[in-house]
């Protein structure tokens, strides 16, 4: 079992000795650090526990000028040793980074009284009882331990207490998709580019192709070799520190804040919306900071997100007192659910955050962003666990979302299930009140045809498509044909799904209202045909004579259309059953026959034989034997 934990704390607490005491291992690498005593990169160690569990320590630094690295140590750990000097007690980098744990969601750990050599027991005990009074109001409940790492006193204790700690954190995933934070890049000679990161999640392997961003945009690159606890590997699980030996890149490209991810298995984004928790720090105001922006609820414009191990400069927009929007100046990789953490470095003010949309429609009418703020409320899950990571099926709402519909793809790569309040329509999600919508303006368009053009088969399965006035999203993709091939024209799953719901029909290609069909004012003049054609089933009326009826060719293409009459050509009219009629008498003669025999068993002219024996013979019912002979064929 391998797990990954971090280090927090104030300053000159003893973090970094606890770490050499616990792996024998220095993880201040700079010599600037060990010059200092100071951590102000992050530092890594390893070491075996008992029961056999691997655990790797995360150094971070303790000053407020290094709060942003700190961050980039505790963002990708489960768990944090949050250390506190028994000879000092709380101070205030403690209660920032506290701030930061609960921002950052982590709810598991172990609180470690360092220097217990320099403090009497009474100062300890004092001291121990205010750390975990704070530690479990920010929902940190975890037990403690008293060490010396000068001494060793208790360090026996603290193995033992980071065995069950590792013991009862949750089992990663190790079939997920990789999304690897690097915290340290460097070359390594006759090898290349190396990063370094904690493997959350997901499984490495040595050949395996990962995007890189943000590096100015989205690379490919092969993992060359991997190395974890200095010991080659050609498998990594997770949680792990891990080493990966990258080609197709060089060190200029990738550093603190890259992420190497699985390609197509996260949004890439850069426009988030996002639910944001004020976290209360406890400190002072700055001199020369305006109390009131210290203690307001929103951040400011401009601030910091961190997020893994990157830190990017943001613009916020408040979307009401809870959610915001915004805008990173580099694509990364996003799962809605996802936690990070505002900054403000003039004030020093934290804001947790919650990703809850990563793809969010433009705000440009008036009004839009206070219509989104309380779709975002919605969308929120009251009584939710503060540390849990489990992301709510309102998220997955398509409302929420600004989405009438979208592909399963999309949901798996944001990290959702089915969303609530959605039909599958085409292999799409699509929301019921949408479709409810797009249903009422189809059977308004269709009717409103049908008003206009009372002999028309109805509106062409191409141009429904049109009247259903879909999103930009969703016409855009059906344009291009990455929506689904449903619902571009000439198929339909999407208007099919519009027409059942309408109570329309669709025959032909074209949709109409249901029973709706008929011949209006043409109605008698068919009727007079029809009568004259069961009398004499080949007397075909005279093109003067339809005209008289009031049949022209819209009023005979709308009686063939119901099956009323059969056009032989455009204005020679018989009923349906005339050709079967036609073969009886045809296959009682002589065969083969000649034209004016067929004509004299129809008891019909020329301008009514040529063009319906024409006709039986592209049915294949009839062929000719030469330019005056026909057959019947058998």
């Amino acid at each position: 079992m391998r797990r990954v934990l971090a280090t927090a704390g104030h300053v000159d607490h003893g973090k970094s000795a606890l770490v050499r005491a616990l792996t024998g291992r220095d993880p201040d690498r700079l010599a600037a650090e060990r010059a200092r005593g100071l951590t102000i990169e992050l530092g890594f160690a390893w070491t075996s526990l008992p029961g056999g569990a691997e655990v790797a320590l995360v150094d971070v630094p303790g000053h407020q000028r290094f709060v942003g690295t700190t961050l980039a140590g505790l963002g990708p750990a489960p768990a944090v040793l949050f250390v506190v000097a028994a000879d000092q007690g709380w101070q205030a980098q403690s209660t920032e980074h506290l701030a930061v744990v609960r921002a950052l969601g982590i709810t598991d750990g172990l609180l470690v009284l360092t220097r217990a050599d320099l403090a009497d027991p009474q100062r300890s005990a004092q001291v121990g009882a205010e750390a975990a009074r704070r530690l479990a109001g920010a929902g940190l409940e975890v037990p403690s331990c008293t060490v010396s790492a000068r001494t060793g006193q208790g360090m026996d204790g603290l193995r033992v207490a980071l065995a069950e700690l590792v013991a009862r954190l949750p089992e990663p995933d190790a079939g997920a998709p990789v999304r690897l934070w690097c915290d340290r890049s460097f070359t390594v000679a006759g090898s290349g580019t190396v990063v370094t990161g904690t493997l959350g999640a997901g499984t490495l392997h040595t050949g395996d192709v990962l995007e890189l961003l943000p590096a100015g945009g989205r690379r490919e690159v092969v993992v060359r070799g991997l190395h974890s606890g200095d010991v080659a590997h050609e498998v990594v699980g997770p949680v792990s520190r891990v080493a990966a030996n990258l080609r197709r890149t060089g060190t200029g490209d990738v550093g603190r804040g890259s992420v190497l991810v699985t390609p197509g298995a996260f949004a890439v984004a850069r426009v988030l919306d996002v639910a944001l928790t004020p976290e209360d720090l406890g400190v002072a105001v700055p001199a020369g900071v305006q109390r009131a922006a210290a203690h307001d609820r929103t951040p400011p414009e401009q601030v910091v997100l961190h997020v893994g191990t990157a830190d990017q400069p943001v613009r916020c927009r408040p979307l009401g007192d809870a959610h915001a929007r915004l805008t990173l100046p580099e694509d990364l990789p996003w799962r809605v659910g996802d936690r990070a953490v505002l900054r403000d470095p003039g004030s020093r003010r934290v804001w947790a955050l919650r990703v809850l949309d990563v793809d969010p429609l433009p705000l440009r009418r008036r009004g839009a962003a206070r219509h989104r703020a309380e779709d975002l409320a919605a969308a929120t899950t009251t009584g939710e666990d503060a540390g849990s990571r489990a992301v709510s099926r309102g998220l997955a709402d398509l409302r929420v979302r600004s989405r009438s519909a979208e592909h399963p793809d999309v949901l798996r790569r944001l990290g959702l299930g089915r969303p609530t309040s959605a039909v599958h329509v085409g292999g799409w999600w699509v929301d019921e009140d949408a479709l409810r919508a797009w249903a009422d303006r189809l059977a308004g368009g269709v009717r409103g045809h049908r008003k206009e053009h009372p002999l028309s088969a109805g509106v062409p399965v191409a141009e429904a498509v049109h009247l259903l006035d879909l999103p930009p999203h969703l016409r855009a993709a059906a344009a291009g044909g990455t929506l689904a091939p449903d619902l571009a024209p000439p198929g339909g799953a999407l208007v099919r799904a519009a027409v059942e719901l309408a109570d329309l029909a669709v025959d032909g290609g074209r949709v109409h209202p249901r029973g709706a069909a008929g011949l209006g004012a043409a109605e008698a003049g068919v009727a007079q045909v029809e009568r004259r054609l069961r009398q004499d089933p080949f007397a075909a009326p005279e093109r003067e004579d339809l005209a008289r009826l009031g049949l022209g060719p819209a009023e005979l293409a709308a009686a063939a259309r119901l099956g009323r009459l059969l056009r032989v050509t455009d204005d020679i009219v018989l009923l349906p059953d005339g050709p079967a009629r036609a073969m009886r008498e045809l296959a009682a003669l002589e065969q083969p026959f000649t034209l004016s025999a067929a004509r004299q068993a129809l008891g019909t002219t020329r301008r009514v034989a040529v063009p319906l024996l024409e006709h039986l013979d592209t049915r294949g019912w009839t062929r000719r034997v030469d330019g005056r002979l026909r057959e019947v064929v058998r």
